[in-house]
């Protein structure tokens, strides 16, 4: 299947990716497959205006009826999921099960939004005036802009859309810029989930703006977009943060991750081995999740670390979209060139490298596909500490719990993490206060490939967001405490005396 195929499968039509300004390339090989015309300024406005006015009505629709449009809007996707995971494939380049994957991530948060959509709950609060009753209720909050990533182009939008849809919020998302077919190709799956829907569903439910960096400032500087969540690295975050901010808007911020692997003495190996080649060379390391810091006992260490390497050699690299490839493409010459130099620097910093390099080059001279590297470190140096977004894996010893604890925790991002052991003070201790202190703490599995059944996001630099499931459906909606008086009489809190 040709990448045009690929495109028309998923219901893109010429006169939509044809005749723009901006050029959307593979980086399976480096084709271009599009060119695409941009929102400007001048376009985005009337958007936001029709999303306002979309919002107006979708809030007075009752809730488990919002959640229809959701369960019919993942029915289509079950019938795409084919279609969508090769154009996530052919845009993003990772290989064609995980695009499968983060399609199949879609549905299942369309399911959790369809039974959320029943069970928007507040509480029943006791008052301590008599003849008075207290509780706290939930309300719609507004438009919500979405800013996604491009290693995962449609995954976390469905996140967020699919409770702020639930919740009463129109969206409008801005794709990132290397991979905006994706968002086009949704967009056109979700407008026939409206059809079916009904007249219930306003136009403006969804909209997706096309552009640079411009174009999604433009939502986060609006006031009429009062929740604006953004996926990307801690610089976008620090630049879209304060802006939201400074406007009073919620910002709910998915950024980088530096996310590490304790191995323990008591640990299984081969579970340990196999979850971290899948979280350490998985979507060729371009997951805000991967696995980068590798911290082991020294009494696994000669043991883990050759059959590690020996895995890493005989890993296959090639096409994502061909069976049997592991380690696809890196997104673009850019991220090539940043693990290029994150590696000479940590050979500076007294690392010995393992692989590393660029790999089928004769074949994809227009492409970035590199060999996965392993880097022993004699210490946590600076650039550890960076988070390179590629198929980097920085090996570090301890001695004791407590030293790999301070190890992981040592770094200014704050997203995934894991401990492999089979005793339970430590698991627990890892887990426990003193422990990770990273948003997502796991026993005996890898840090990436979270379900959507638990919030998802981390602290520090990854900047506190969360979405997906748990009680995340509370950042699409404004909390009202209400206090109703049932009696003939006005007494006042806190035993107050005041008369006229």
């Amino acid at each position: 299947m040709g990448h045009r195929d690929i495109l028309i499968a998923c219901g893109l039509t010429p006169a939509e990716i044809e005749g723009g300004a901006m050029a959307v390339r593979t980086p399976i090989d480096g084709a271009e497959i599009a060119r695409l015309k941009t929102h400007g300024a001048a376009d985005i406005a009337p958007l936001i205006a029709k999303a306002k006015t979309a919002f107006e009505r979708w809030r007075q629709v009752p809730a488990p009826r919002r959640g229809e449009l959701v369960r019919l809007f993942g029915e289509e996707l079950r019938a795409n999921k084919e279609k969508l995971g090769r154009l996530v494939t052919l845009e993003a380049g990772k290989i064609l099960q995980e695009g499968l994957g983060e399609v199949q991530e879609m549905i299942d948060i369309c399911d959790f939004a369809v039974g959320l959509s029943r069970q928007l709950y507040g509480l029943t609060i006791a008052s301590e005036r008599p003849g008075h009753s207290m509780r706290e209720t939930w309300h719609p909050m507004g438009v919500c802009g979405v800013i996604t990533a491009f290693n995962f182009p449609v995954a976390p939008w469905a996140w967020n859309a699919a409770l702020a849809f639930v919740c009463g919020d129109p969206v409008i998302w801005k794709p990132s810029e290397k991979t905006p077919l994706c968002a086009l190709a949704v967009a056109k799956i979700f407008e026939r989930a409206a059809k079916k829907f009904g007249g219930d569903a306003p136009e403006g439910l969804l909209q997706v703006v096309i552009g640079g960096r411009e174009t999604g400032q433009i939502l986060v500087e609006s006031r009429d977009v009062p929740i604006v969540s953004a996926t990307g690295s801690t610089a976008m975050g620090r630049a879209v943060s304060p802006r939201v901010a400074e406007r009073f808007g919620r910002a709910i911020l998915e950024l980088g991750g530096n996310n590490a692997m304790i191995v323990a003495p008591s640990a299984d190996l081969e579970l340990a081995l196999c979850a971290i080649v899948f979280s350490a060379v998985g979507t060729a390391g371009q997951r805000c999740t991967s696995l980068r810091r590798l911290i082991l006992h020294e009494s696994v260490h000669d043991t883990l670390l050759p059959r590690l390497t020996a895995v890493y050699g005989k890993l296959p690299i090639g096409d994502p979209l061909t069976q049997g490839v592991l380690v696809g493409p890196l997104i673009d010459a850019a991220a090539f060139a940043g693990m290029s130099k994150a590696l000479e620097q940590a050979k500076k910093e007294g690392g010995t490298l393992h692989g590393g390099g660029r790999a089928l080059a004769d074949r994809y001279p227009n492409a970035h596909y590199v060999h996965p590297a392993i880097v022993e470190m004699p210490s946590q140096t600076e650039i550890v500490r960076h988070e390179t977004f590629a198929p980097i894996l920085y090996v570090m010893k301890y001695r004791e719990l407590a030293e790999a604890i301070a190890l992981h925790n040592a770094v200014p991002q704050g997203l995934a993490s894991c401990i492999f052991s089979t005793d339970i003070r430590e698991t627990e201790t890892f887990l426990s206060a003193v422990g990770s202190d990273c948003g997502i703490a796991n026993v005996n599995i890898g840090p990436s490939g979270a379900e959507i059944g638990g919030a998802f996001g981390g602290e520090k630099e990854t900047g506190g967001g969360r979405e997906s499931g748990s009680d995340a459906w509370k950042g699409y909606m404004r909390r009202q405490t209400n206090t109703v008086n049932y009696s003939r009489a006005l007494p006042l809190a806190q035993g107050i005396k005041f008369e006229i």
